[in-house]
């Protein structure tokens, strides 16, 4: 199948900014034929790409739930039990192991890399017999429901780098997020809530925690209105979204008729595509004012739900409120929520730290897929758990057979997915004994990216934006694909 075409002059309208309009006025471009072009941008840019859905997808909507700091797998989903005879073994004197792969200046210079079994103690479950930690009983539940990836596989070594790189496709900055992507791919499903949410919870684990940047949600090349809108958990749940006092809601209004006359003017006389992107942003925040507050009162949730989720579920800002408000979202169509839950970079401490990220998130997690499940909205709705890289067999730091600390492993690491277009119940991929190495199956980052997309009814070789000279496309330069032996 041919990739997705577009005119030329439609795709300089696509990428026009102020500054961009101006430098082409000086060179002769006339702002008449410009303006002509817009209104085709404009209904692509509000309803997604005329060509989109490529096929019929299995999944409407998706929830990401990102474990932000990197959690470890070799202590949550991939049982290594050989490690507990090699207890404080050097990985240096191995090396059919290690293979002379990079590590971080963390542990470069450390005089021995002591092996880490892990501490938690292990058991399958399920029709798949998958193996889940003690951490994760309400994992250890729903493993039926879940394709559970333990190939997931990235180049980028260290935080900043790797999270841009899985949420934008890029390791450095200036790409648009995943999300945004879909929203301008497909659309909104809704009139009064954003396309694309974000959540960033509050976590118990440690509390140094990398920084998230809103560039994980943003659009960068493709439309402002597709950037994520981030959900807050104190005072206003969207910034600026409140009138000012003595501001009633008919006077807001008025306003904006007002102020849509004078943009709409400014469009015509300058054709700037991002005027009608404000005007459209203007009218959404005015229907939020109504949308939002509705969205966050979940006083008509019942006993039953609340206690699904667990106890701190009524507390604004936790990861249990927000999965609750994920699943309210899902119901109201909003087309990408992302959860972001930091506090997972455990160099130390595991024994503290990591038990108590799993406190947070195993129980509301859950619930969500089962809350999903019996509302019927799983079965088009896409649901990923992961983070952006894994933690190292070796320890970081001083090893006892009670506590330790993992650097970051980029070679393997562990991800699940569940819901639209996802084969249940099964196990993907095996690594070696250490945890260090693919044996099988292995998965990339834009293998996972792909996959999603693909849930969603898009071929990522299909779906492009010409850039900066190039056609990006959220999957790389690489020959990519979705995970077909998961796909349902």
């Amino acid at each position: 199948m041919k990739p997705l075409q577009k005119s030329p002059l439609t795709d300089y309208a696509l990428q026009q900014t102020r500054r961009h309009f101006f430098g082409g006025a000086a060179m002769g471009l006339g702002t008449a034929a410009l303006a002509s072009l817009m209104p085709q941008q404009q209904a692509v840019a509000s309803g997604g790409l005329p060509d989109l859905p490529h096929f019929a997808p299995k999944a409407k909507r998706a929830i990401y739930l990102f474990m932000a700091g990197a959690p470890s797998q070799i202590d949550l989903f991939d049982y290594k039990p050989k490690l507990n005879d090699l207890f404080n073994e050097d990985l240096r004197k191995m090396p059919d192991i290690q293979k002379g792969q990079r590590i971080t200046t963390m542990t470069s210079g450390q005089a021995s890399l002591p092996i880490a079994p892990s501490k938690f103690k292990f058991a399958q479950h399920g029709k798949s017999g998958a193996w889940i930690s003690e951490l994760l009983p309400y994992h250890a539940k729903m493993v039926d429901d879940l394709a559970i990836i333990k190939t997931v596989n990235t180049e980028a070594i260290n935080h900043d780098p790797a999270i841009t790189y899985i949420c934008t496709g890029s390791q450095l900055p200036g790409r648009a997020s995943l999300g945004s992507w879909l929203s301008y791919g497909l659309g909104s499903m809704n009139d009064n809530l954003p396309s694309f949410v974000v959540m960033t919870p509050t976590w118990t684990g440690r509390q140094q925690a990398q920084a998230l940047y809103n560039r994980l949600w943003g659009s960068a090349f493709l439309p402002t209105s597709t950037q994520g809108v981030a959900l807050r958990a104190q005072g206003d749940p969207v910034l600026f979204l409140s009138n000012p006092e003595g501001i009633d809601r008919a006077t807001r209004r008025s306003m904006l008729d007002r102020l849509g006359v004078l943009n709409e003017q400014t469009f015509e006389r300058i054709g700037d595509p991002e005027t009608r992107a404000r005007i459209d942003q203007a009218e959404m925040a005015f229907r939020m004012q109504a949308s939002v507050p509705e969205l966050t009162d979940i006083s008509g949730e019942t006993k039953q739900t609340l206690d699904m989720y667990g106890p701190d579920v009524t507390k604004p800002g936790t990861f249990a409120a927000s999965c609750l408000l994920a699943r309210r979202m899902a119901e109201r169509d909003v087309r990408f929520v992302q959860i972001f839950h930091r506090g997972w970079d455990q160099h130390g401490n595991i024994a503290r730290d990591l038990v108590n990220q799993c406190k947070d998130i195993d129980q509301p997690a859950w619930a969500l897929i089962n809350d999903l499940k019996r509302s019927g909205l799983l079965e088009d709705t896409l649901v990923i758990w992961g983070g952006e890289f894994g933690r190292t067999v070796y320890c970081q730091g001083k090893l006892t057979r009670q506590n330790y600390g993992r650097d970051h492993h980029p070679k393997n690491f562990c991800i699940w997915m569940a819901g639209g277009g996802i084969k249940p119940g099964i196990v993907y991929g095996e690594t070696d004994d250490f945890s260090y190495n693919v044996l099988e199956n292995p998965v990339h980052i834009h293998d996972l990216n792909a996959t999603i997309l693909h849930c969603l009814g898009i071929d990522h070789n299909r779906f492009t934006i010409p850039f900066q000279g190039l056609d990006l496309k959220i999957t790389g330069v690489l020959d990519n694909g979705p995970v077909r032996g998961i796909l349902s």
